[in-house]
């Protein structure tokens, strides 16, 4: 199939396909007029990379994992390398979510306080 087909299959962008092909964990072949080619597993393996970027990782995260990118990935178990990365990951994601609760307390904190003061800014 075309890179056209396979986006419309897969919902990503022609842009995104070309992207993970780049970054290693997608593969086209080259038809005789220079299109890329794609066979079936390409539509599992861009859905099994959109579920891993939905799940908070990074393409940075991602490309050691490009062997892994067959099959039904939710449903794997994983490696004991793979569990590192995903505890990383979640470390940086717990520092997000503290510094961002950080920033809506202040906000609110500020909002609160400035109903009930009498001078105005802004």
């Amino acid at each position: 199939m075309r890179i056209g087909e396979l986006a419309k299959a897969t919902g990503v962008t022609t842009r995104a396909l070309r992207f993970y092909e780049e970054q290693g964990l997608l593969t086209a072949a080259r038809s005789h007029n220079g299109y890329r080619q794609y066979d079936e597993s390409a539509i599992e393996r861009v859905a099994n990379i959109r579920y891993l970027l939905d799940s908070g990782l990074t393409m940075e995260d991602i490309r050691p994992l490009g062997s892994c990118l067959q099959g039904d990935l939710p449903a794997r178990r994983l490696s004991s390398s793979a569990i590192a990365l995903v505890d990383r990951r979640l470390a940086v994601l717990d520092e997000r979510i503290a510094a961002l609760t950080r920033a809506r307390e202040q906000l609110s904190s500020r909002a609160t306080a400035s109903r009930s003061g009498d001078v105005a800014c802004g």
